[in-house]
């Protein structure tokens, strides 16, 4: 009983983070603060998810497989996130307003 409560507190508050995540991919102007929207509540909803999907099947075997999906999504989201992230600030700055004259000057 006690478990079943905790399994839901944790799916909802999981739910909540992914839609706030969902909500800043709507909303945010630029592509930096969308992905920290849809990286970080994104990520961490899925563990609260997948935690309490995890109590509600304790002692089954598929246990381990809700582990390594945790551990995947932990390990891939922040690296593709910072990959996006390096892109999208090497595009921005590809302009040549945006460059100031010492860049423009070769080194030597």
């Amino acid at each position: 009983m006690i478990a079943d409560v905790i399994a839901a507190v944790l799916v909802l508050t999981g739910s909540v983070l992914a839609l706030t995540a969902a909500i800043g991919l709507v909303r945010f102007p630029d592509t930096l603060s969308r992905m920290h929207a849809g990286t970080k509540p994104q990520t961490f909803g899925m563990i609260l998810v997948l935690v309490a999907t995890l109590i509600r099947l304790s002692g089954h075997p598929d246990g381990g497989m809700l582990i390594l999906t945790g551990m995947f999504a932990l390990i891939t989201a922040p690296v593709i996130a910072q990959r996006v992230g390096r892109l999208v600030y090497r595009e921005q700055r590809t302009g040549e307003d945006l460059l100031d004259e010492s860049q423009l000057r070769p080194r030597g």
